[in-house]
Order: structure tokens, then sequence, then C-alpha cells
């Protein structure tokens, strides 16, 4: 019988997975930093609350910009990644806490961040936590690295292998949120940015990339190995120079 990840909660989903989450998943562009600076009034002085913050991927950009970070996340494993890498910050607070119940004062942020997070979340419940914890006239950002799809033989390859030994792919990726989710979340009108980001992989790389992904079946389970042959396949057939790339449309949708 073949195991599933179905029964996870989302806040279970990453646990055994937390390694390769932390040397495989993309960053974020440092253009969001200076949208935020340029449009929505982003400083050294600002108090950013990042839910479902994970390990940290998401915070340490806005700590590297010089902000107050209280990074909540759930997840232990997840948590204590994001400490062990980031606990020489001194304006780096770790929350074991939930989007939906940040645990944070009333008021306290000038920014609300879900990087890579939101789709998790019960979205009626953190927008009362959003009300709670911003400041009169902060600012929401949720963030998202989009995978493209199909625009290289390779990247419509590695589709096809997750649509194939996935058991949940299609039910759990983001982008399920779609622009009516996003107009019913915010308050009010909200703006879409983009920019572009890319990571490039060995084979080495793109199989923790995989299984960095909380569909991907891990080991035991039957599908595993059929999976990383099929991936280690599709790397012979497309590797340019011993690498692949991921082009990713990283989307920030900023409102209040």
């Amino acid at each position: 019988m073949l195991t599933t990840m179905t029964s996870l909660a989302p806040t279970q989903r990453f646990s055994d997975r937390v390694e390769n989450y932390v040397r495989f998943r993309p960053g974020y562009p440092q253009e969001i930093v200076t949208l935020l600076r340029e449009n929505y009034g982003l400083t050294g002085d600002a108090v950013i609350a990042d839910l479902g913050s994970g390990t940290g991927i998401s915070t340490a950009l806005f700590l590297e910009a010089g902000c107050t970070v209280h990074a909540v996340e759930p997840n232990r494993e997840m948590r204590e990644a994001a400490e062990r890498l980031l606990h020489h910050h001194a304006k780096f607070h770790s929350v074991a806490g939930s989007a939906e119940a940040t645990t944070l004062p009333d008021h306290c942020a000038d920014f609300v961040v879900a990087a890579q997070a939101f789709h998790w979340f019960d979205a009626k419940a953190v927008r009362q936590e959003c009300d709670r914890i911003l400041k009169p006239g902060g600012w929401v950002v949720l963030i998202w690295n989009e995978r493209q799809l199909d625009a290289t033989p390779f990247l419509r390859a590695y589709e096809t292998l997750l649509l194939q030994f996935s058991s949940d792919y299609a039910t759990v990726r983001h982008e399920n949120i779609d622009t009516t989710k996003l107009a019913q979340f915010f308050k009010g009108p909200h703006v879409t940015h983009t920019f572009a980001n890319a990571q490039h992989f060995d084979f080495a790389g793109l199989k923790g990339r995989l299984l960095s992904s909380s569909y991907a079946p891990a080991a035991g389970d039957l599908r595993h190995e059929p999976m990383l042959a099929e991936l280690q396949q599709i790397f012979d057939d497309h590797h340019e120079d011993g690498r692949v790339t991921f082009s990713y449309d990283t989307k920030v949708h900023v409102g209040h």
C-alpha cells in the first residue's frame, strides 16, 4: 500500500525535510526590499511579523535590511533551523506561534509578511490576526516564488514528474491562491509586483530541491526510488554543462 502525505497537518508537513529546505529552497530577490523601501515606507526601524517563517529564508532578507523581525513558525524543526542560522542577528526574534495565533502584542508590526506560506493558512483567521497585530496603516506582503512550469523542456519534464509521483501536489500547490482569494483577503485594492528569480543545480542539488517539497514521496514510500530514477533521466536529458535551471516569477502582493 502506498503511503501518502495527505493526513499530515500543514504545520507538520516539512518536519522531515528541514535540511533540504535550508540548502535547496530559493531565496527571494533583493528587489523586494527596494520595492518596499521606495513605495511602502520600509526602513531599518520597521518591525516585521514574518508568518510561517519556516527556516528563515524570508526572515533573513529583512534582517539584512536592518529590520526587527518576529519570525512566527509553528513547526519546531523548522523554527530551530532558523534559530541556528539567524541567532547572531540582534533583531531576530523566534516565536513559537501560528499565523492564526501569533502571540505577538496588539499593533506591534509595521509589516506582516508571509513568504511561500499563505496557502497553508486559514485566511479568515489570519486576516483577523493581521488586523490585531498591525499598526494603523501597516502593510501586508504576501510573497511566492512561482516556478515556471513550461518555459523550457526541463521545466516541463519536472512538472510532469511531480504530477506523476505526488499524491497531493495539485491540491496543495500555492497557485491555488488565485486573484479572487487574494481580493477577499486584502482590505481594499492590492498591488502585485513580479521579479525574476532562478536557481542552478547539479544533480545532487536537483535531488535536494525535489525532496525539500512536502508533496515529494520520502524514503520508504514505494514511489520514492522510481521518482529518483525518473529525476536522474530528466537531468541526463536536459542538463547543460552539468546543470539545470529552475526559473521563477517571484510574485509580491502588497496591500492593507
